[in-house]
């Protein structure tokens, strides 16, 4: 009963205590929490600063914001070593940025080079060709035509040649400009490189705007460059082809008008051809020429015509030899037609060579048929004049068939003996000094000075047949004729007039003083065996016509 009586009031005394207490417990604990959450905050907001820090540069990418913190901690020594990070990242950022601003110029400059002519400006031959094939493509699902225009420029080489490259470049960026004034803007024009240029008309494709269109490039070029002082003339030769005539195949596009281009070359330069298939035909002809040139001079399928040059009383004097072609699958092939084929293939000084072999090989035969002395002429071009061991080989040739120089002459025209002038001189003086005769033929027809005839050493002159044909209605042809006839006799030249073809012809110059004639009223080219004949029987024959007449 005693231990009961003070268990209660106990239980009670600290129940009360309890109560008492609890407040002021709570209020210390809540204190202590506050005080270290304070204390916390303090010591752990570097490292929320540094971390707000962190979340800034990562959203706004600026590596150029510093981390601030003067207490002395390791979270300032923290923010230092990022600070370090900081700067070197931005110098490498930096250093980036110019590589890539770098990088973007040279691929701009390297696009610019691939697509673009670094001297004109214009479209090259990279970037038409890309954007002539979707063209073609193009027009062909809509089928529609489209054509190209291809043109060089005559004439460019003499400049480039004796002015040097750099007017030569002044020149073509003359040109792109001269050209790109004519055009509109959606028209293309591109440099294909050296002297080439291509235009690519966009709309109207009809006959008569590409006309119109051609006529005004032409007339555009009859004025001359004004550069440094100098007037050059340099004209145009332009080939115009049709995306339908090429079934939209590019390279064959370019081909068709490749061709027209050159058969403006061919009409004499300066004008426009429009292609035409028939010009595919020709192409494939002159191709199966200049390939099969080479055979042809081994196995001598070449053959020698000799057309009579005859005095005034109808006595054959000489003879012109005038190379034909027996071509085993085209039949006789004219020289108008391969020798300018063989000059641009490198083949004319072989022919030549090939000629006069021939010709020193039949000499005897003409020998044995004709009593008097005769001479057989021999056409020497421009570039066998620069070919430096000709001499050698009409040496050699001569010995070989023991032709005596006085039977042979060597024809040249004027224009390619004043080409190579020094060259000529040298030449044509050893020539005659072993005893041949020079001729200059075409006189008249390529030079306004005639100072030069004080300079060479010839001994006939040959009158062109252009003024020949012209003498019955053309009062200036007659007037030039009698001209270089009183001057070659003032010259003490013997005079020669070809292209005689009818008996009024040579009874004019008969009158006026020529001496010798060439021509279809006497006698076409002929081969060797009738060559023969013609000795016995052409003086009869002379003397009947100018009886008939």
């Amino acid at each position: 009963m005693v231990v009961n009586d003070i268990s209660g009031p106990v239980q009670n005394s600290r129940r009360n205590l309890l109560w008492q207490t609890m407040p002021l417990v709570l209020v210390g604990l809540f204190s202590t929490i506050l005080a270290c959450l304070y204390l916390l905050k303090r010591l752990l907001s570097p490292l929320y600063s540094l971390s707000h820090f962190t979340r800034l540069v990562r959203e706004n990418k600026d590596y150029s914001l510093r981390f601030s913190d003067h207490s002395d901690s390791e979270v300032r020594r923290l923010g230092e070593d990022i600070n370090s990070l900081m700067e070197a990242m931005e110098v490498e950022l930096t250093i980036n940025q110019e590589q890539n601003l770098t990088l973007v110029e040279q691929q701009e400059t390297m696009t610019r080079l691939a697509n673009f002519d670094s001297l004109t400006g214009l479209p090259n031959r990279q970037f038409v060709m890309d954007n002539l094939r979707l063209e073609l493509a193009r027009s062909s699902r809509t089928e529609q035509d489209l054509v190209l225009m291809f043109f060089d420029l005559d004439g460019f080489k003499g400049i480039n040649d004796s002015l040097g490259h750099e007017t030569g470049d002044l020149i073509l960026i003359e040109v792109a400009d001269r050209v790109s004034s004519l055009l509109t803007e959606s028209d293309l024009l591109a440099r294909l490189g050296g002297d080439e240029f291509i235009i690519i008309p966009d709309g109207d494709c009809s006959d008569t705007s590409i006309t119109n269109l051609s006529n005004r490039l032409i007339t555009a070029f009859s004025q001359p460059f004004e550069l440094r002082g100098l007037e050059l003339s340099v004209g145009i030769s332009i080939g115009i082809a049709r995306a339908s005539d090429a079934d939209y195949e590019l390279s064959q596009l370019m081909s068709n008008a490749d061709l027209a281009m050159y058969r403006s070359k061919a009409k004499g330069r300066g004008t426009y051809t429009v292609f035409t298939p028939d010009m595919v035909d020709a192409y494939k002809r002159k191709l199966s020429l200049a390939n099969s040139m080479d055979q042809a001079v081994s196995n001598s399928e070449f053959v020698v015509y000799y057309q009579p040059k005859v005095a005034g009383t109808g006595r054959i004097i000489g003879f012109e030899a005038l190379i034909r072609w027996q071509h085993p699958e085209l039949g006789l092939v004219m020289p108008g037609e391969f020798i300018p084929i063989a000059e641009q293939g490198g083949k004319i000084s072989a022919i030549t060579r090939w000629v006069i072999d021939r010709v020193c090989q039949e000499l005897s035969v003409l020998q044995q048929q004709i009593d008097s002395r005769f001479r057989v002429s021999i056409n020497l071009s421009g570039h066998d004049l620069r070919d430096a061991g000709l001499f050698d080989t009409i040496h050699s040739v001569f010995e070989r068939y023991q032709v005596e120089p006085e039977y042979i002459e060597f024809e040249v025209t004027e224009s390619a003996y004043l080409e190579n002038f020094a060259l000529s001189n040298k030449f044509f003086r050893r020539v005659s000094n072993m005893g041949c005769a020079i001729s200059l033929d075409d006189f008249g027809t390529g030079y306004s000075s005639l100072s030069y005839l004080t300079q060479i050493s010839i001994d006939t002159l040959k009158i062109d047949r252009q003024f020949i044909c012209k003498l019955e209605t053309s009062e200036r042809s007659r007037l030039v004729t009698g001209t270089i006839i009183d001057l070659a006799k003032r010259l003490s030249l013997t005079i020669c007039a070809e292209g005689i073809e009818n008996h009024r012809q040579w009874e004019y110059l008969l009158e006026h003083g020529v001496e010798h004639f060439q021509g279809y009223l006497f006698s076409e080219p002929v081969p060797l065996a009738e060559a023969t004949e013609l000795s016995q029987t052409f003086a009869r024959d002379t003397s009947q016509r100018m009886a008939l007449g």
